[in-house]
């Protein structure tokens, strides 16, 4: 079966990217909405929540960025849809990233609803891996080759975090394949580990939609970074992930940026060519240059800002991708690292 063309389909919010301001509230389908909800600082914008009415109040997925300004659009958007606050019985989270996950807290203090995620999310919630010492985290950092006199500006210092180490934690978990609780939505959970170890989307096969969160975006590659001891292998994970989504070919793409779309398989297959095309980067240096860091090889790979450009948590986050590039091709049986700090990776022969 031949996949689908990537087709923007949410016309109004595509035009919105484009003229760089927030897009409208819209009714998606009956009893669906979409609310978006604004970032602070960010090139991605807003955060598009969406509002799931059903017979018994309204379920919120990803309510965005904690700011006076988010709190005032998340209202907003619910007096459109013809609600308030206090209609909301549940917030489902996809991923406990604070465009995402930050307004749970108030919504639930708000509305009394409850706080769903996945529960390997709940075990990775910033506040629960975030408040090691900052000493453990440059220790990280240097086995990766981080040079000493980038270790303080890269680390995470958990006091500049306060905000988001104190992100609510979930009142209920929700599994692969779980029936969200709504009267008249028959919405189910699809557990896609990668961009998150809990990333969940949401599937509503009888409107023909699938929310996507952050796995799923039209134009943009979400992050899949290891950044602590304790990740295993998230690229290999979102790889797979990717690989489930020719089962929803024929659902709409409700994102959680930028817009709406048609042609999940494809976009799906896109993102995974993506990926490898950059481990073949990868494996190109280390013929190239034999043993280095995984900092050495973030430097020698091809950023849409450029290496040089990028400073602080960029360079943070692009060291974290190469990283879990790197244990993709170890799991792929194409690369090994050194014993030592830093980490020497080669090429496996053969």
């Amino acid at each position: 079966m031949s996949a689908n063309p990537v087709r923007i389909t949410g016309t109004a919010q595509h035009e919105a990217w484009q003229r760089r301001v927030l897009p409208p509230v819209e009714q998606v389908r009956p009893h669906v909405w979409s609310i978006p909800v604004p970032i602070p600082r960010s090139p991605l914008r807003y955060t598009l929540s969406y509002a799931l009415v059903d017979d018994a109040g309204i379920v919120l997925v990803d309510p965005g960025w904690d700011t006076e300004q988010g709190r005032d659009a998340v209202r907003a958007g619910l007096a459109t849809a013809g609600a308030a606050l206090t209609d909301v019985t549940g917030v489902v989270v996809t991923h406990v990233h604070p465009d995402h996950h930050g307004l749970s807290g108030w919504v639930r203090e708000q509305s009394g609803g409850w706080i769903a995620m996945h529960p390997v999310e709940a075990r990775t919630l910033p506040g629960r891996v975030w408040r090691r010492p900052r000493a453990d985290d440059q220790a990280w950092l240097r086995h990766h080759g981080v040079p000493e006199a980038d270790l303080v500006a890269l680390s995470v210092d958990p006091d500049r975090i306060a905000g988001i180490l104190t992100m609510a934690a979930p009142d209920r978990l929700i599994e692969d394949g779980d029936r969200l609780p709504l009267l008249s939505h028959d919405i189910r959970a699809v557990w896609t580990p990668g961009h998150t170890p809990g990333h969940l989307c949401l599937h509503d096969a009888l409107a023909g939609l699938l929310l996507t969160g952050d796995h799923l975006l039209p134009r943009i590659s979400p992050t899949v970074g290891v950044h602590t001891p304790e990740d295993d292998d998230p690229l290999t994970d979102y790889l797979g992930s990717l690989r489930r989504m020719a089962a929803f070919r024929t659902a709409e793409a409700l994102p959680a940026h930028e817009y709406r779309f048609r042609g999940a398989d494809t976009r799906a297959s896109e993102l995974i060519a993506h990926h490898r095309d950059r481990g073949d980067e990868i494996l190109r240096v280390l013929a190239r240059l034999g043993g280095l860091s995984a900092w050495a090889i973030a430097a020698e790979l091809t950023w849409s800002r450029g290496w040089d450009s990028l400073h602080g948590l960029l360079r943070r986050m692009a060291l974290a991708e190469t990283v879990a590039h790197l244990h993709h091709l170890a799991t792929e049986g194409l690369v090994k690292p050194g014993p030592d700090t830093p980490a020497e990776w080669q090429r496996v022969p053969g």
